[in-house]
């Protein structure tokens, strides 16, 4: 009987630690699988006069802006996906509704895991706009843009580089293509072609692509994405883009942000661009 006990209290022992065993090996193993994020933030501003002795118009204003990352990890590759659009519109006095901001970026990139941090990957941006956009300093308005006129895409592959979950870059060979229809004149044309105009125009070149996110505090982040291109024609030839963004969470769902946006390519205009803006706002999370 004794020795039926011990040999019963043997079996529930051995068992419990190989139970025990595999739930620290699930741990250990790193998890594979979709994640998904998916955030947007709704900003609102809005004055009004009455019998106001010091003047000013009544003025109202609305920016949405949606994020959502869709990332694949598994034993050999990580395959991300980023969305990006943002819209707003403003109005001033008598003023017509103006748009403020207008965008609709797709980013997918496929990493296939060779080493540790640096891997090959293959990836593919689109960038335009969702309605047509104005010159408001001449009379009457000038339609300049509208959806994908133009349109900016690009195709590459390399090699990337992700030391820490912040901070990743890739550097390799691209191909870009500017797409235009009605407006192509102004944004795809080859201006040394004078016959002829243009509504696509291809360029090969080399790009880079870097993304770093830190949290300056427990309530603020900063995100940052640099992304060169060159045809590799000339030093005034590298297409820059670098987009900032300050996030301060005040409560659950209300949020400050500020973001600084810089655009130079010598295909659109002979001197950088420059945006930037400052919003508080209410932000949800999706997923």
């Amino acid at each position: 009987m004794f020795k039926r006990i011990i040999q019963i209290l043997f079996i529930v022992i051995f068992s419990s630690t190989v139970v025990m065993a595999q739930e620290e090996a699930k741990k250990e193993e790193p998890k594979f699988g979709w994640e998904n994020k998916f955030i947007g933030t709704l900003n609102l501003a809005q004055t009004a006069f009455s019998n106001w002795t010091q003047g000013g118009e009544n003025s109202w204003n609305w920016q949405l802006n949606l994020n959502g990352k869709f990332l694949n990890k598994q034993e050999k590759f990580d395959w991300a996906n980023t969305i990006k659009i943002l819209y707003g519109q403003a109005k001033i006095g008598s003023d017509e509704l103006k748009k403020t901001d207008d965008e609709l970026f797709l980013e997918t990139v496929f990493t296939y895991k060779i080493w540790n941090a640096i891997n090959p990957y293959i990836a593919a941006t689109a960038l335009t706009q969702f309605t047509p956009g104005y010159d408001y300093t001449t009379d009457p308005k000038t339609k300049i843009s509208d959806f994908l006129d133009p349109g900016y895409f690009r195709e590459g592959i390399g090699l990337d580089y992700k030391p820490s979950e912040k901070f990743k870059t890739r550097f390799g060979i691209a191909f870009k293509q500017t797409v235009a229809d009605v407006f192509a004149t102004r944004w795809s044309d080859d201006p040394e072609t004078e016959d002829t105009v243009e509504k696509i125009r291809n360029e090969v070149g080399a790009e880079s692509v870097t993304d770093y996110s830190v949290n300056v505090s427990e309530l603020i982040v900063y995100v940052t994405k640099l992304e060169i291109f060159s045809n590799l024609e000339g030093f005034d030839e590298i297409d820059v883009r670098w987009d900032n963004l300050f996030s301060a969470k005040v409560a659950n769902y209300l949020s400050v942000s500020f973001n600084l946006n810089l655009i130079y390519d010598k295909d659109i205009s002979l001197k950088r661009q420059l945006k930037q803006s400052l919003a508080v706002g209410l932000t949800y999370s999706f997923l």
